[in-house]
């Protein structure tokens, strides 16, 4: 991994140049892909980040660290530019040695060595399990499944789950709306209760009750309603391929007790008070906090409130030993956020180690008609409906180009169809294409399938789009920690775009199988293999699938 061996050695340069030259250099020295008008490999802004403190002219600095960082064996030239630049170029050799790395070993390339092996657990989804999962849940699980195989790629422990609210009254209200759907179905008058659950769904649900439901009573109704839609939730995340080590219950919190050892645990740390009949939670006097009022965790009436067991599922989360700890929400949670991070800091846990994703809505459309809802579901789109039409591929790549606080429009006839309009299709083919290479290099007896690329003759790769193509291949590391850093799979899904459309110009210019000399097409052949295995690993780590025929 070429660009990350390089960071830490050019920041080890910098830092003896630094000293020598009595220059106080910034503490994050961080290593730039430069703009595409440079021509360069590497863009290093640290001279212009330095000059102001050492009271000195920036591209004078640069000039001179350039000339430093020129004698690194890795690097062909280091170059001053206006205001206070150092552009670097790789040498080829050190680009096809990567290139080489990650054929050998694809399945690790990407790993972030030497770096923490910090314990994160990512919940994620986490719907009322008393309808269909919707669109909605189908961004959250693509931002969370992605982000938990990311870290895990870069070598974090990190852990999936799913937190069901299967408690408090949601049975009951839930029983409340099926016993009437029952009800109207058999001709009797009944009606939905006010704030309760309105889907024809639960129309199909009833229907499908198992003998001797004509003897429940509300509870009974709201348990069978709940298990069955939690099994769909199930069923609809194992098709997704969105994975969970555990799906956590909320009523496993209340029947364990936790609930009732965090309300003491936090009126021992002092943080609770009582004030009109309730019992409240100081969150403007927690550490960290901004929220903007305290909270109630027990009503009047002596009932919980959902924000006393949500601190409990918390709780427990750092007692399993997490160190970090990421939620991601829907759009509807902003208000949310600042009372957990008080709530973490209530616990006496570090509120920087909790962080929250709150993603927006999306928008459906038939190209440029708008669909707003669906007959069975009621107000909302099920996330199955979507997967049937344009297929699990097309959901989770085209949730995972954006990032989580912009609204996305998704087209349903874009994601359906087979061009290079379509993204998914367009990252796709390549790999697709390069597959079908190999196959024809076989039959050229270019490339037995048993045998193994050598490593490349770093003259036969010259060319302005092998060169392209080997120091993207270089960046995927870098990628994959901005990933981690903005929590979001979006720089990988763009990066993934922006690999298979370098890779077009080199198929027009650059023949394989045809190539005039067998040493060429060889070493071609071992590029395009680094491009099939970042392309077919970036998509796996999107939960994308990547064909070899299409």
């Amino acid at each position: 991994m070429i660009i990350a061996a390089l960071r830490k050695k050019l920041a080890y340069e910098a830092r003896k140049w630094a000293e020598a030259a009595g220059v106080p250099l910034p503490e994050n020295l961080a290593v730039n892909a430069p703009p595409a008008h440079v021509k360069a490999d590497l863009c290093l802004p640290w001279p212009l980040a330095a000059a102001k403190a050492a009271k000195k002219n920036p591209l004078e600095l640069a000039k001179s660290l350039a000339e430093h960082l020129s004698k690194v064996p890795e690097i062909e030239s280091a170059v001053s530019a206006p205001p206070g630049f150092v552009n670097i170029m790789i040498k080829q050799t050190a680009l096809c040695a990567n290139l080489k790395a990650i054929t050998l070993s694809p399945k690790t390339y990407g790993e972030d060595e030497g770096g923490p092996k910090t314990k994160v657990l990512v919940e994620f989804v986490s719907a009322n399990p008393t309808g269909p999962l919707h669109m909605a849940s189908g961004r959250g699980a693509t931002l969370g499944d992605s982000l938990v195989r990311i870290m895990k790629r870069l070598g974090r422990q990190a852990a999936a789950e799913y937190y069901v609210n299967d408690g408090g009254d949601r049975v009951i209200l839930l029983g409340e709306s099926i016993m009437a759907r029952y009800k109207q179905s058999k001709g009797e008058s009944a009606a939905v209760p006010e704030k309760g659950y309105q889907g024809e769904y639960l129309v199909d649900l009833a229907a499908a009750a198992p003998a001797g439901h004509d003897g429940w009573d509300t509870l009974a109704w709201g348990r069978y309603a709940m298990d069955t839609l939690l099994a769909s939730h199930k069923d609809d995340m194992r098709v997704f391929d969105a994975h969970f080590d555990r799906w956590y219950l909320e009523s496993e919190l209340f029947s364990s007790g936790a609930v009732t050892k965090t309300l003491e645990f936090l009126k021992g740390r002092g943080m609770v008070f009582e004030k009109d009949g309730a019992v409240w939670l100081g969150t403007q006097a927690a550490e960290g906090s901004t929220d903007d009022k305290d909270r109630v965790l027990i009503k009047n009436t002596g009932k919980p409130t959902y924000f006393l067991p949500d601190i409990a599922y918390h709780k427990d989360k750092y007692d399993r030993g997490f160190e970090r700890v990421i939620d991601i929400f829907g759009a509807d949670h902003h208000g949310y956020v600042p009372r957990m991070r008080a709530a973490i800091g209530a616990l006496g846990k570090p509120p920087e180690s909790y962080h929250a994703i709150v993603h927006q809505l999306i928008h459906l459309f038939r190209g440029q008609e708008a669909v707003k809802m669906s007959k069975r579901a009621g107000t909302f789109i099920p996330l199955r409906e979507i997967i049937e039409e344009v297929g699990k591929d097309a959901c989770r790549f085209f949730f995972a180009l954006r990032t989580p606080d912009s609204h996305l429009n998704f087209d349903l006839e874009l994601a359906k169809k087979q061009s290079s309009e379509n993204p998914v299709f367009y990252v796709q083919y390549v790999h697709a294409r390069i597959c079908s290479i190999f196959r024809k290099a076989a039959e050229a007896g270019l490339f037995p399938p048993d045998s193994q690329l050598p490593m490349p003759n770093a003259r036969y790769l010259g060319a302005p789009e092998e060169r392209a193509l080997l120091n993207k291949l270089a960046w995927l590391p870098e990628v994959l920690l901005d990933c981690e850093r903005l929590l979001s799979p979006h720089p990988l899904a763009n990066y993934l775009l922006e690999l298979a459309g370098l890779f077009h110009p080199f198929y027009e210019k650059c023949p394989v199988v045809s190539a005039e000399d067998p040493e060429q097409g060889k070493a071609r052949l071992l590029l395009i293999a680094g491009v099939r295995d970042a392309i077919r690993e970036g998509l796996d780590l999107l939960g994308v699938a990547a064909p070899e025929q299409m």
